[in-house]
């Protein structure tokens, strides 16, 4: 799968330390995001922009970013973020040129790949010659391994000294795997080549909750249309544990674990992006049968998400054109995620298309964040969270708390009509209602009982709506509304269906969101929605939930839970 296309040339001039103040840093478009620095592609050796990876020197607690072009690999002292230093380039093998190279560090050596250059292989160089580095210079790689050509990705594993290399031109597209215990002598350590191409993967010495796994090397597999979960503790004989699909696949690109090993993040790269960019959640609680339990839509992009890495309870995704998104992973248990902040290093577009922000490196401990521009170069940023996040409402359903159906007298729906219950499931061609909710034994459910067929009680003739109480709000701040919501639909809907969010305000009724049916099958989900309603501070408002069916005769099923309303 392309991770790029050929880009807008635009390149960024330096630009100094920046606070993000009223929305910008700069021309940057920015949230609880201050700028650092810049470096141009031009200052670090050219080309294009691609992937990065970081190293912090034990012995002197420098930062250093290795980054990728698309002629080689630039060396960044990054130590005072504000003032980076270029060191110098160690040229791609041969010359050859690849708008793909990734890289990975074990034990002060840095592991360089490059996709679509058959004979490039895996530069290999000793990251301590940067300590004696005070002019830019260019490098020379200190070995090469060459048990592959190409490859798309590399992950390693620092407990145990093992690249995974991935879409390489051996183990018909699988996982390639590397000895590099001794740093300098990479030594193929055999194959996982049961599932076809792998785009990235992530392994890890597994300590989830799975118990029959502690201890064993996991690798986590993104393959084209699955996540794919492999034991390969015994590299001789790897043992594939599950291969799951999952609703909405569009080409499966990347994702991280959770500390605890037992939940996943993952981005697809071409899921549409529609009504916004998609993150997909799992619970690999079970390593033999992991579940796609949900999905994080975002309310304001719809940029393609591309690499995302999980520190603590916050995730740090490469979204492209939208640049670097950083999300609230608390509530991940209950499919819940929250943008906290961002920073926008391509200000022209939030839509679809590989231009922006190819990775992020947050891993240092200075709290420096890097990000690599197809065409910005190095940008350097630092999270500033500014104030806590605090909840002015919420509603679970678990009781009562007034909201009420048909609030305007209006509806025309027959069927189906919104009610607080215990929902029972219901199937056609996949789920329909969903019997579980997102937290508690109730939910908002558009009619929650089954009936003996899928249709008994879907919605039927028209508009539902169900409205809240009034919420008073707060007179400033950054204030959201999150809901967990779904939508499920049989292939005798149209684009006339919809499930809709709307705020009623001093000023009237405004839509915050609309997701309309289609003439195709979509099963029940719970996702995640977020939305601002900082516009309203200070007054009271009451949220609207509508869905309708208006083609006729259409199965249409929808479900809302965990309402809150909070405030930064």
């Amino acid at each position: 799968m392309a991770d790029y296309e050929a880009p807008v040339r635009a390149e960024t001039a330096a630009l100094a330390a920046t606070p993000c103040s009223g929305g910008f840093a700069g021309a940057y478009p920015c949230s609880n995001v201050d700028l650092l620095s810049v470096l141009p592609l031009g200052s670090i050796g050219g080309g294009n922009g691609n992937s990065m990876w970081g190293w912090t020197d034990s012995s002197t607690g420098k930062e250093y970013i290795i980054f990728g072009r698309s002629t080689g690999a630039s060396f960044i002292d990054v130590t005072v973020p504000t003032a980076p230093v270029y060191l110098g380039n160690l040229p791609s093998y041969n010359g050859t040129s690849s708008s793909w190279r990734d890289i990975k560090v074990y034990a002060n050596h840095a592991y360089i790949g490059a996709d679509s250059i058959s004979s490039h292989g895996m530069q290999v160089f000793d990251l301590t010659r940067l300590r004696t580095v005070t002019t830019p210079q260019t490098f020379a790689a200190d070995a090469r391994y060459t048990g592959f050509g190409n490859s798309h990705t590399l992950a390693v594993n620092e407990q145990t000294g093992f690249i995974y290399a991935v879409g390489t031109n051996t183990c018909s597209g699988g996982v390639h795997m590397v000895n590099v215990q001794n740093p300098k002598v990479p030594v193929n350590a055999g194959c996982v080549s049961n599932d076809g191409y792998v785009h990235e993967n992530q392994c890890v010495v597994y300590h989830g909750p799975d118990t029959a796994y502690t201890n064993h090397e996991i690798c986590f597999n993104y393959n084209v249309d699955t996540l794919t979960i492999v034991d390969v503790t015994n590299k001789a004989a790897p043992v594939q544990l599950s291969r799951t699909g999952y609703v909405g696949v569009g080409y499966t690109h990347q994702g991280w674990l959770t500390g605890d090993h037992a939940r996943l993040l993952m981005d697809d790269e071409t899921d549409s992006d529609l009504p916004g960019t998609k993150t997909f959640i799992w619970n690999v609680s079970d390593l033999n049968a992991p579940v796609n339990t949900g999905v994080h839509v975002s309310p304001t992009i719809q940029a393609t998400d591309h690499n995302l890495y999980i520190i603590g309870t916050k995730a740090y995704q490469a979204s492209y054109r939208a640049g670097l998104r950083i999300l609230d992973i608390t509530g991940i248990a209950s499919n819940s995620l929250s943008e906290i902040a961002y920073f926008d290093i391509y200000p022209a577009s939030n839509n679809t298309g590989f231009n922006g922000a190819w990775n992020v490196y947050p891993f240092f401990a200075s709290g420096t964040i890097a990000i690599s521009g197809i065409e910005q170069g190095l940008v350097l940023v630092k999270h500033n969270p500014g104030a806590p996040v605090t909840t002015v409402w919420s509603d679970t359903f678990e009781t009562a708390t007034g909201w009420t159906v048909n609030p305007s007298g209006t509806d025309t729906a027959t069927l189906g009509l919104w009610e607080r219950g215990d929902p029972a499931a219901t199937t056609s061609s996949g789920t329909k209602q969903l019997g579980t909710t997102v937290s508690g034994v109730n939910d908002l459910v558009t009619g929650r009982l089954a009936g003996s067929a899928a249709g008994d009680y879907d919605i039927d003739g028209g508009i539902t709506s169900v409205r809240s109480p009034s919420v008073a709000l707060p007179g400033s701040g950054v204030l959201k509304l999150n809901l967990s919501w779904y939508l499920a639909h049989g292939s005798n809907a149209s684009s006339a269906d919809y499930f809709r969010v709307s705020v009623v305000h001093s000023g009237g009724t405004t839509q915050l969101f609309n997701q309309a049916g289609a003439a195709s099958n979509r099963n029940g989900a719970w996702t995640a929605g977020s939305w601002d309603l900082s516009a309203y501070a200070g007054q009271s408002v009451q949220i609207l939930v509508q869905a309708a069916d208006l083609s006729g005769a259409s199965l249409l099923e929808a479900g809302v839970d965990d309402v809150t309303i909070t405030r930064q």
